[in-house]
């Protein structure tokens, strides 16, 4: 297996803007190194938002087929579970014809030149949109390598392309001549790239779409340790570095006492950064124990001083007040006018972090001119720039390095706002030569901020001979993407769409409509949370729906689709897929259990889901959930399955038991003890049908997650429960 860091050497790794050599890449031992790039489709992530700019640019290198036969695919997206190695290899594998013995993949290094995620214009993973972004461009390069491969083959035997077939890794010819990748792909290598290669017909697929054709190729290492994360790393002479943070957001150091902390074994240096004061040790417990014995000063003057009450306080008070309106038809007010039944419901969302099983870290080395960043970096682009000026050298003079990472659900996206910077800042701090890791522990992982935002919908439907006339929705809450590298893509007209995507655009025929919003400012720093503004927009939205069919004297499957009409088949096709799936009209429930639904499209990926219920002194118990999902061509159905069920399970024990309480501008929940998680016992039954689609593939990392919650508070309501207006469900719940 060629790694990554073998294959693009550090001379290659400077020359961005320019061709890559063939010659060097044959050196480091690749038979056939190729790329193209094809403009792509825009998901949802980017609606409202300008596309970047796709032509006129140099090759992408994606591909390396060894003499050894091996065929490394290098993946432009991070591998933090969701499965984006084994989808990238599989779009290369079917189009090459390899066998999938021979696939193998590595992180592509930072280089946004090359590995631009075609969404968003940088080298980055997020929105969903690894397979999304990536379709046809992986195709073309499994398509482009075999079609040289072929014409490497007819040269030498001389015979004519199109008599040449390639089967499981095979080049063959009908004389018996036959031979595999590796023999041809030093010479296959120096042949012109094809600039359009043909792509074949969906319909003679054999690993895309097909159930068991291919194995994760992640899973083998992680399972038996061999799999690298940056706690892994060790270099001679290695420091572990840990910063003491404010408690409050904002809060900046007004002095300090080291003087404890260098009595510390192990304790090398202490030295103050922007954030916070850093120590510096042989290994992490003296890191530890000399952060714990600093003395620090915090000047708060600037910090956040609310706590949860006093948000949520004024998020109320603004609700009842007209915000700037995203979206309206119609006349609501002269609607809810003419009487009828009123129904008016207030959702409230807390703060929520992210809870991946790897906190933030990295390392890092600087000789002063160069530098070295390793760590599990989820946009390589903007990170990769951070480091550069915060160390005041080039760009090119960074080299950045993509490791994996356990889990994400938004968090690894946000080191560009602060811990990759930090990272450089603690190699500035003490200066050049030593290799250092940042470690942030639980407690700094889950106090740290970026939060899923503090939230409030005040939604106002009426209901009249049976029908829903009338809707409006008051959104109240931050904008996720302010002050970062993405707000021009998402802000339209003054406001972030992130906030209240979802929302303006609701899958029923309403016939008077308005979605209005005020966008808060908060000193608690929140961004991406899985599923994005989905994951309340689309609670408030299915939670208010079922209750205005419930007041409409409405079935809840049999309501939303005659209000879909027949403008929205893609949600109408899901729901109808999982109310078969779950029998939702014929099925005789145990006594004490009852079923709710609910559907949301995200990142253009349409998901249904029923659960079943019922409830303990301790809370809703779920027994089991049905599933039906939308996401175009099935590249993985496996992988789909796994992300709709960890979805599922993510989704359930966040709007169960989950919160980060601020009390003073201070975050309390600091680990697993007071932000409560799912456990395994609580986990149900999945069952997922993928919906058969030729469109092309979208998102499956985070729609899984935003139809969970609404479809549990629509079930409570059946056995005539308040369906839950401020979560999480079961509130202040500890392990």
């Amino acid at each position: 297996m060629i790694h990554d860091r073998s294959i693009l050497d550090e001379k290659t790794h400077a020359e961005a803007g320019s061709t890559l050599s063939r010659r060097a890449l044959l050196q480091a031992g690749a038979g056939l190194a190729i790329g193209v790039y094809i403009a792509g489709r825009t998901p949802s992530f980017a609606q409202n938002r300008p596309a970047p700019q796709s032509v006129n640019i140099l090759p992408n290198t994606f591909l390396i087929i060894a003499p050894d036969d091996t065929v490394t695919v290098l993946c432009k997206a991070i591998e933090f579970g969701q499965g984006p190695f084994t989808g990238f290899a599989t779009l290369v594998a079917e189009e090459l014809d390899a066998d999938w013995s021979q696939m193998r993949a590595v992180h592509a290094p930072s280089n946004p030149a090359l590995y631009k995620n075609l969404l968003f214009g940088v080298q980055g993973t997020g929105g969903s949109s690894a397979i999304a972004n990536s379709y046809e461009q992986m195709r073309k390069v499994g398509a482009a390598a075999r079609q040289m491969l072929v014409a490497t083959a007819a040269e030498r035997w001389r015979v004519a392309a199109s008599e040449i077939s390639v089967e499981n890794g095979v080049i063959k010819h009908a004389s018996g001549k036959q031979g595999r990748f590796g023999e041809f792909a030093t010479e296959a290598m120096l042949r012109p790239v094809p600039a359009d290669p043909q792509l074949k017909d969906p319909a003679d697929f054999k690993l895309i779409g097909r159930d068991g054709a291919v194995q994760r190729l992640d899973s083998a290492a992680k399972s038996n340790g061999s799999a690298i994360f940056t706690l892994d790393l060790d270099e001679p002479e290695m420091l572990t570095v840990l910063i003491a943070r404010s408690p409050k957001f904002g809060g900046v150091v007004s002095s300090f006492d080291a003087t404890a902390a260098k009595q510390i074994a192990g304790v090398v240096d202490v030295r103050q950064v922007p954030t916070g004061v850093a120590v510096y040790a042989k290994g992490f417990w003296p890191a530890k124990l000399g952060r714990d014995a600093l003395k620090i000063v915090w000047d708060d003057s600037k910090a956040e001083t609310r706590g949860t009450r006093e948000i949520l306080s004024e998020f109320r008070a603004l609700a009842k007040t007209p915000g700037k309106t995203v979206k309206q038809h119609g006349d609501v007010d002269a609607e809810f006018a003419k009487g009828g039944r009123l129904i008016e419901a207030e959702y409230v969302f807390p703060y929520l972090a992210h809870a991946a099983m790897e906190p933030l870290n990295g390392f890092i080395k600087w000789d002063g001119d160069t530098a070295l960043a390793r760590y599990g970096c989820q946009f390589p682009t903007p990170d990769h720039g951070a480091i550069a000026q915060v160390l005041g050298i080039g760009v090119d003079k960074v080299k950045l390095e993509v490791l994996l990472a356990g889990g994400s659900f938004g968090r690894r996206a946000q080191q560009t706002v602060h811990a990759a910077i930090e990272l450089a800042e603690v190699a500035k701090a003490i200066g050049p030569g030593k290799p250092l890791k940042l470690v942030w522990t639980r407690e700094d992982d889950m106090r740290g901020g970026y939060y899923r935002p503090f939230g409030v919908h005040r939604m106002r439907g009426v209901v009249r001979d049976g029908k829903i006339e009338g809707w409006t929705d008051t959104i109240v809450g931050q904008s996720i993407m302010k002050g970062t590298p993405f707000e021009a893509m998402t802000f339209k007209d003054g406001m972030d769409s992130t906030t209240y995507e979802g929302s303006n655009e609701i899958p029923y025929e309403v016939a008077n409509f308005r979605c209005d919003l005020h966008q808060v400012d908060v000193g608690v720093p929140v961004l991406w949370w899985r599923s994005v503004g989905h994951t309340h927009t689309g609670y408030a939205v299915e939670a208010f729906i079922d209750e205005l069919l419930e007041a409409a004297g409405q079935d809840p499957v049999e309501g939303r689709l005659a209000l879909m009409g027949d403008n929205k088949p893609r949600h109408a096709g899901v729901l109808k897929a999982v109310a078969e799936l779950a029998n939702w009209k014929g099925a005789k429930l145990e006594a004490g259990r009852v079923r709710g639904v609910a559907v949301v499209e995200s990142f253009n990926t349409f998901v249904a889901q029923v659960v079943e219920l019922s409830m303990t002194e301790e809370g809703p118990k779920l027994h089991k959930v049905w599933c039906a999902v939308d996401c175009g061509v099935a590249v993985n159905p496996d992988i789909i399955r796994a992300q709709m069920e960890g979805g599922i399970g993510f989704a359930l024990g966040h709007i169960l038991y989950a919160e980060q309480t601020i009390e003073a501008g201070a975050p309390v929940a600091g680990n697993f003890d007071k932000y409560r998680s799912l456990r395994i016992n609580e986990m149900p039954e999945v069952e997922v049908v993928i919906v058969a689609s030729g469109e092309k593939p979208t998102g499956v990392g985070e729609p899984g997650v935003p139809p969970l919650g609404p479809a549990v508070a629509n079930a409570m309501a059946k056995l005539g429960l308040p369906r839950p207006r401020q979560l999480p469900i079961v509130p202040g719940a500890t392990a």
